[in-house]
């Protein structure tokens, strides 16, 4: 089959078998937008640009080595390709090094992993299978000892190769490079291999980035948040919280478009539909989160900072000085403490809650969990309130007490006897199971409320629901396009459906829907304007959502953001009302034009970028809060 005068060698037919199969993943298992014939080059080049550089390396080698390298290499690159392929099923994204430091929390995914298996994924593998089939049988006919002179053009081949794919991008997408926050971007046109390198630099560029900070950035910083951020002045609801307790839910995965929806003829959340009525209700709140999920969701909150692009605030910076709002909560004459039954060490919240001035934190030793009473992620959620107020009851007044549900938790499982409405009918098993478990939390938090009425604490408390994150990725877009009825889901449709609810329930208010642009940055200057605390040294990018004022946009953690009038998002400039693009600073506007959404971009960009430095930076350490 094989000889001396056939010149395909081992490293060649890995390089392009490999290659083929990470092409074939980034166009048809990733959902990768390709908006032009160039990005549709470089999506194909750049895997077996990668894949030539790394199996050419063999050829330094001698034979026996040679084999054992590209066998390993094919088998350790599928391994890394599969991992990101398991996690952008449920988080639409790719891994970053933070993120493996994470590590701790896989212990505790258990079936959501096992939900984003599938058994086709086991051809992913197929080419590793040919490679050491091959490698075994006909080994010494596909290896060569190779003169310096080959070695040298191939390796000058290879870097060739990759400096054409970098012009390429470049072309494409000018300072790519420093678009640290859309990976998509990055995978795209370097390749995910390229992308993992890149992430290392930046990773250890950021660890770095502490050290050298001596608190001179701040300067900087500061005055960009009195002219931009700081609104001064007070709404007749100033002080209406003052001595009173603030019970905070965290919802897990509610998304907005499920308010006032029904599905099979079913209303999907009967409960917080009839609470807009006597709430103070904001209808176009967003999520800012990112790869940190619930525990970025628990950082806008406490900081009214933004998380980080990659890994998880909580993991990696939860030794940092922070002005957080327990640690306010706490001078002021304020209990504080954290409510859910999970442990205590998932997200590092045993470590990040004591270092932000949480007093309590009950986890789940602190609950009775059973085969019966848990499901997914762990204790349902009506048995999670039930067991939770007997430590209410016995806190000290006033108090702060934050709870996070679980039930509602990817991968949405729920038993018949807990359902009270049937799944929905779509190619979609996450969307389906998702409308039963959002019915069972929303009857969870029914119940709280009488709860908190029969115990006495209703009338001394003002309670505050926000959905954390989304529930449903865009990797699900056919089954939401089904189920919204619309022909596809658009980038403009995507960020609309980053929309979480946010409630402020003040017993005996009316209360009010509230549709100016709001997200999770606002929540902690929001809660302190309610309580009658002012904070003048605070340093926030949130605005009190009460004022008649605030701050011009919403960014999300990704570099999209919403304002009065336009949607940001992939390089695309949408009319906020109408949806209809407007214009694409991927391309050119015309002669002498550039995007309208243009100026807003470079101060979203500033706006995160100053919040990175704080973090990265722990620069809080270098300020006096007194």
């Amino acid at each position: 089959m094989f000889n001396r005068e056939i010149n395909m060698r081992l490293y060649i037919i890995a390089s392009l078998l490999f290659g083929l199969k990470i092409y074939v993943v980034y166009r048809f298992l990733f959902n990768i937008t390709i908006e032009n014939p160039l990005q549709e080059i470089i999506l194909f080049i750049n895997p077996f640009v990668s894949a030539f550089f790394v199996f050419a390396l063999s050829i330094w080698m001698n034979e026996r080595r040679q084999l054992k390298f590209i066998k390993y290499i094919a088998l350790i690159g599928t391994i890394v390709i599969y991992f990101n392929l398991v996690f952008y099923r449920n988080f639409t994204d790719f891994i970053t090094i933070p993120v493996l430091f994470q590590g701790s929390n896989a212990a505790d995914l258990g079936g959501s992993i096992l939900g984003l298996v599938e058994i086709g994924d086991i051809l992913l593998f197929a080419d590793v299978f040919i490679i050491w089939i091959l490698a075994n049988k006909f080994g010494n006919h596909i290896t060569v000892a190779y003169g310096k002179k080959t070695k040298l053009f191939a390796l000058t081949l290879s870097i060739g190769f990759l400096l054409g794919n970098y012009v390429l991008a470049e072309i494409e997408r000018p300072q790519l490079l420093q678009r640290t926050f859309d990976r998509e971007y990055l995978v795209k046109n370097i390749g995910i291999f390229n992308y993992h390198i890149y992430d290392a630099v930046l990773h250890s560029k950021s660890k770095a980035q502490r050290v050298f900070a001596d608190g001179n950035e701040l300067a900087e910083i500061t005055e960009y948040m009195e002219e931009e951020t700081t609104i001064e002045g007070e709404s007749d609801l100033f002080g209406i919280a003052e001595d009173k307790n603030v019970i905070f839910l965290s919802l897990e995965s509610i998304q907005s478009f499920v308010i006032n929806n029904t599905v099979n003829g079913e209303e999907v959340t009967p409960f917080l539909n009839d609470l807009i009525d006597n709430s103070y209700y904001f209808d176009n709140f967003y999520h800012q989160t990112e790869q940190g999920k619930t525990s970025d969701s628990e950082f806008l909150v406490e900081n009214s900072l933004y998380p980080l692009s990659r890994g998880a605030v909580y993991f990696t910076h939860a030794s940092n000085d922070y002005n957080s709002l327990p640690e306010i909560l706490g001078e002021n004459g304020y209990t504080s403490s954290v409510l859910h039954a999970n442990n205590k060490s998932f997200w590092n919240r045993d470590v990040m809650y004591d270092n932000i001035g949480y007093d309590e934190f009950y986890d789940i030793a602190s609950y009775e969990v059973n085969d019966e009473n848990s499901v997914g992620w762990g204790l349902k959620d009506k048995d999670f309130f039930k067991q939770s107020m007997k430590y209410l009851q016995g806190m000290e007044q006033p108090f702060y007490s934050k709870f996070i549900t679980l039930t509602n938790h990817y991968p949405f499982d729920l038993g018949e006897e807990d359902a009270s409405i049937e799944p929905y009918n779509s190619n979609s098993k996450t969307l389906n199971q998702f409308f039963p478990t959002v019915r069972y939390t929303d009857e969870a938090v029914r119940d709280f409320f009488e709860d908190l009425k029969e115990s006495g604490l209703y009338e001394d408390s003002i309670i505050v629901l926000m959905g954390d994150h989304y529930g449903i990725s865009d990797f699900h877009n056919k089954a939401m396009s089904q189920y919204l009825d619309k022909d596809e889901i658009t980038d403009f449709d995507q960020i609309q459906l980053q929309r979480v609810p946010f409630f402020v329930h003040i017993p005996g208010h009316e209360g009010e829907t509230i549709s100016k642009i709001s997200g999770q940055i606002d929540v902690k200057p929001t809660l302190l304007h309610l309580m009658g605390i002012e904070s003048e040294n605070d340093l926030t990018f949130g605005t009190n959502l009460f004022l008649e004022e605030r701050k011009d946009f919403i960014a999300l953690r990704n570099g999209s953001f919403i304002t009065n009038d336009y949607v940001y998002t992939k390089n695309q400039c949408f009319d906020r009302e109408s949806g209809e693009l407007i214009d694409s600073t991927n391309e050119l506007v015309g002669e002498g034009e550039s995007s309208v959404c243009q100026p807003m971009k470079e101060k979203v960009e500033k706006e995160l970028d100053y919040s990175d430095q704080i973090v990265y930076g722990d620069l809080f350490r270098f300020y006096d809060f007194e």
